[in-house]
């Protein structure tokens, strides 16, 4: 992976209510940091020794030690009831992702001198929070052990990686999205909401920056990598000197063109003219990059590329873009799904694009003509998809979405890949998700999502629920698949 997406590092900082005991406090910070780094080492938090939290002095200066310590998250620890006034600014004015937790009480022998009264303190954080407009992680169940609170901040690690690359991304675009494929088009000013930078450029601009890299000396070196990575896989060799030339390209524009910005996106356009004139498909290029942490989205789909950058940071892997494409045939399901996994027919469905997944997450890759296109272009121009069925295991499907009216939605489902052979072409599998056909229905299809969706490979549909929280989508436009005996609102009772 490329060094695109953020290293958390979160602050800890303790606070105390003048009322109550700072040792209190102390020692429980202390406590808290012992039992993280035993269990998850000492590389993702730094224990801020400036001062226990007592008041806006204090907050200025535990900000100033964690900003000098390097961090770009926060966790505020109540070892007791803490100041709701100066513990709230701490979150006011860090600029980064923030989190609170609550010391739990310790020993009934010890509730005397040694109560710290958390568990209220964590009732006037809250409506402080509300009251200033903070945004702030807390988790399911805030008030804990040692332990607990360690395990809380470690969950907050991918939470933070996704909020803090947001406002740290651009998403380069080029060109507009292609005729009748309007479904992924959506107005950019969440975007900006979001603290997310756009460039969008035009094809001609992308057409001339390739061809200002022919004969690019590095060229051979991207096509002997190519080779090493497609093994007995290279099936279209001769298209490799244009598909290099096209990374080269693409990385290029990424070093000129990201400016302020720490990380960044791609949302590529691929047909229809871009076959004909740059003479290849770029599918195989924007596998590559999303496996070194670049993601590259297909048809223009910038929402698309928005939640695959989400789900590398949350899941610190490769990600990629499918369409929910296809049933799975009612032979296959018969033949190689019933009897054998806990799903029914309607659980099912494929999950394809032309080529755009990583070899990394294909069980095999051979590299191919785009099918579709050479029904009506010549071959030659077709080349360059990365096709395979895509390797079983725990996925997480998930989107991000503006809706026509300005809208932020999103929605997430956990499934797996089956061990299944999909006999069809393209980046593919035959994909599981509980419930898959109700939730499809009312919200897929109710809630007026594209048929684009980013998937990461194993469950991090916890964290992903909680960064969409954080980002602001409302609770009820976060949809997922709901058990069966829960209905969506839109279900028929009857």
């Amino acid at each position: 992976m490329m060094n695109n997406t953020p290293t958390v590092k979160i602050g800890i900082v303790a606070v105390s209510r003048d009322c109550f005991p700072e040792s209190l406090s102390v020692n429980r910070r202390k406590a808290l940091v012992a039992a993280y780094e035993k269990k998850y080492g000492k590389e993702d938090i730094y224990e801020c020794p400036v001062c226990i939290v007592e008041s806006e002095i204090h907050m200025v200066q535990a900000l100033e030690d964690v900003k000098k310590a390097g961090c770009n998250a926060l966790c505020v620890y109540l070892g007791n009831f803490g100041p709701e006034i100066s513990e709230t600014l701490l979150a006011k004015h860090f600029d980064g992702p923030v989190m609170f937790c609550a010391a739990a009480e310790e020993s009934q022998a010890d509730l005397m001198d040694g109560r710290g009264d958390a568990y209220c303190g964590m009732l006037n954080a809250s409506y402080n929070l509300k009251l200033r407009n903070i945004k702030a992680y807390i988790p399911e169940y805030p008030v804990g052990t040692a332990e607990e609170c360690a395990d809380m901040i470690h969950e907050f690690v991918p939470i933070a990686c996704a909020v803090d690359g947001l406002k740290n991304l651009k998403i380069i675009s080029f060109g507009p999205r292609p005729l009748n494929f309007l479904a992924c088009n959506a107005p950019i000013k969440q975007l900006y909401n979001l603290g997310v930078e756009i460039e969008e450029n035009s094809e001609l601009d992308l057409f001339e920056a390739y061809h200002k890299h022919d004969n690019d000396p590095r060229i051979p070196e991207v096509v002997a990598d190519m080779e090493k990575e497609l093994g007995a896989g290279n099936k279209k060799s001769e298209v490799l000197p244009k598909l290099a030339q096209y990374e080269l390209t693409l990385l290029d524009w990424v070093e000129a063109h990201k400016g302020y910005r720490k990380y960044v996106a791609i949302a590529g356009k691929c047909w229809p003219a871009f076959q004909t004139q740059f003479g290849f498909v770029p599918c195989y290029v924007n596998s590559r990059l999303t496996g070194r942490g670049i993601p590259v989205s297909c048809e223009v789909d910038i929402y698309g590329v928005l939640s695959e950058f989400i789900g590398t940071c949350v899941s610190q892997d490769a990600v990629t873009l499918l369409d929910i494409n296809n049933s799975v045939p009612a032979d296959m399901y018969q033949e190689a799904i019933e009897g054998k996994f806990d799903y029914t027919h309607k659980d099912t469905f494929m999950g394809f694009h032309c080529g755009n997944t990583c070899s990394s997450k294909l069980a095999a890759c051979e590299m191919k003509n785009q099918k579709i296109m050479a029904r009506s272009l010549p071959e030659e121009v077709t080349n360059g998809t990365l096709e395979g069925d895509i390797a079983p295991g725990e996925i997480t499907f998930f989107r991000v979405q503006s809706t026509a009216d300005n809208i932020l939605r999103a929605y997430v489902a956990e499934g797996e890949v089956l061990p299944v052979a999909t006999k069809s072409f393209g980046s593919i599998g035959v994909f599981a998700i509980k419930e898959m056909g109700r939730f499809y229905r009312h919200v897929l299809i109710e809630k007026n999502y594209p048929h684009h969706g980013a998937v990461a490979f194993g469950h991090h549909g916890k964290a992903l629920y909680e960064v969409f929280k954080y980002i602001g989508i409302l609770p009820e436009e976060i949809g997922y698949n709901q058990p069966a005996h829960a209905k969506y609102p839109t279900e028929n009772p009857f």
